[in-house]
């Protein structure tokens, strides 16, 4: 597999740190509110990057944060007459409700900011031992001029960062490009005790921290939006590996932006969406296929034809996968004959084009292309009398490689006993031709929300819509 590496801005070999074990930190959201549909991009695209190494056979320990404590917490917390910690809690629970709704698994361990206090302090202190940081006036701060490799990350020097530093004045700082470690506590806001006084973390060294605890000193892979680049990611770069003198993270990647049709995201232009919004109208499963449809590191038009586009695909593979499951209940126990080898090769053919795109950097576009090229040769399957064996390896196929994705994620509904009475009843009738019951036992069923398909095989039946 090859990855493109930010760091180094080419695709690498990816080789873990230790053999058949991969450890990946993504960055998790803020929880003062319902996440946006920017932020649902990097979820799905490194949800997806576990899910394929999981595949490939790797054992995965993927965490993800939650930050929870921050200045939009309080803020909030202040505005809704409550604490920071309940606000923190609230959304926390609801990121689980979209993210389930999203096909996004939970990762190995959620830390959060707050429970992760004595390790901040810790890196701070580590930092202090070795004159990275200082202290100004109850606040600390990490001394960038002190860490020569600072700018690796976004590639540029201290000069051109300094250049363009949107930093205001502050007298605090011995430097404009410094950034907090710590926040001595203002009036009303939680804290926690220091050696520096009380207050709470900055924003950067709580990743470096909870990232650490539990994937050691230097892990595979750091993930999430390519705005996290710089500062975010350059700081914790900066911040850890200046604590630890060790490499932090062998291998960078960051997804690229979402626009809404053709405009970027902004509150002040009106476009700006949480994935709770955008649930009331259209299927996040579909939301899901359509995120995956573009290279993850390409910028992507959010818009509703394309999701609508992205939902008529995803009902493609749902219509395969119960083309199967009927197949199936109709197949024969033969040994494959030729047309069904054939269709056994397509599959792996179409399996190893899946392979080579995702290990291409996470191609998911390419992916989806091959999957499709699989779901053709399932509607080419004869209607009655296949192998068992062909259908049963079709149908794993596209399991495994949608599995890999996070799609057909929705449970095959059971048909009502009293819709699968009339389907039984309108078979009776035809077999006696009986033209006229066998109209209106349809008429029924479809009253009902089925649909009824014949086939050589016999009835089809389906949930309408499905």
């Amino acid at each position: 597999m090859r990855i493109y590496n930010s760091m180094t801005r080419k695709k690498e070999t990816f080789v873990p740190l230790q053999e058949g074990k991969v450890g990946i930190y993504a960055c998790g959201p803020t929880v003062y509110n319902y996440f946006h549909i920017g932020n649902a991009r990097p979820f799905i695209v490194f949800d997806v990057l576990r899910r394929y190494l999981e595949y490939r056979g790797y054992e995965v320990t993927f965490v993800q944060n939650f930050t929870d404590i921050d200045d939009k917490l309080i803020r909030r917390a202040a505005e809704e007459n409550t604490t920071v910690a309940e606000v923190a809690e609230k959304y926390i629970r609801e990121y689980f409700v979209d993210a389930k709704a999203l096909g996004i698994r939970p990762a190995t361990v959620h830390p959060r900011a707050t429970e992760h206090i004595p390790q901040i302090i810790a890196l701070i202190e580590r930092l202090m031992a070795k004159g990275l940081a200082y202290v100004s006036n109850g606040d600390v701060y990490f001394r960038v001029r002190a860490f020569p490799a600072y700018g690796c990350l976004c590639g540029q020097n201290l000069e051109d960062l300094e250049s363009g530093a949107r930093v205001g004045v502050d007298e605090q700082k011995e430097d404009p490009l410094d950034f907090a470690l710590w926040k001595a506590q203002k009036p009303g806001e939680p804290a926690w005790d220091s050696p520096w006084g009380p207050g709470r973390p900055g924003w950067h060294i709580e990743c470096s921290a909870m990232s650490t605890t539990y994937l050691g000193e230097t892990f595979d892979i750091h993930g999430g939006g390519k705005d996290l680049l710089f500062p975010h990611h350059e700081n914790e770069i900066a911040q850890t590996s200046g604590a630890t003198g060790k490499p932090y993270v062998r291998y960078w990647m960051h997804n690229g932006f979402i626009n809404i049709d053709n405009e970027k995201m902004s509150k002040s232009k009106g476009n700006f969406f949480t994935v709770r919004d955008i649930s009331k109208e259209f299927d996040l499963e579909a939301v899901r296929m359509f995120m995956l449809s573009a290279h993850y590191r390409s910028p992507i038009n959010f818009s509703r034809d394309l999701i609508e586009a992205a939902q008529s695909s995803l009902e493609r593979l749902y219509i395969a996968r119960d083309q199967l499951a009927f197949l199936l209940s109709n197949a024969c126990d033969a040994e494959p004959d030729e047309a069904a080898r054939a269709f056994m090769e397509a599959c792996d053919t179409a399996e190893a084009r899946f392979v080579e795109a995702m290990d291409d950097d996470l191609n998911t576009a390419d992916a989806l292309a091959a999957l499709f090229d699989l779901v053709r040769e399932v509607h080419r399957l004869a209607p009655v009398g296949v192998s068992r064996q062909a259908v049963a390896h079709g149908q794993k196929r596209l399991t495994d490689l949608c599995g890999v994705l996070g799609l057909l994620m929705r449970q095959e509904d059971a048909v009502p006993a009293e819709v699968q009475a009339l389907v039984d009843q309108r078979a009776q009738a035809r077999r006696e031709r009986n033209w006229a019951l066998s109209d209106e036992l349809r008429e029924r069923i479809k009253a009902l929300g089925y649909v009824l398909e014949d086939t050589k095989a016999g009835q089809k039946v389906r949930k309408a819509g499905a």
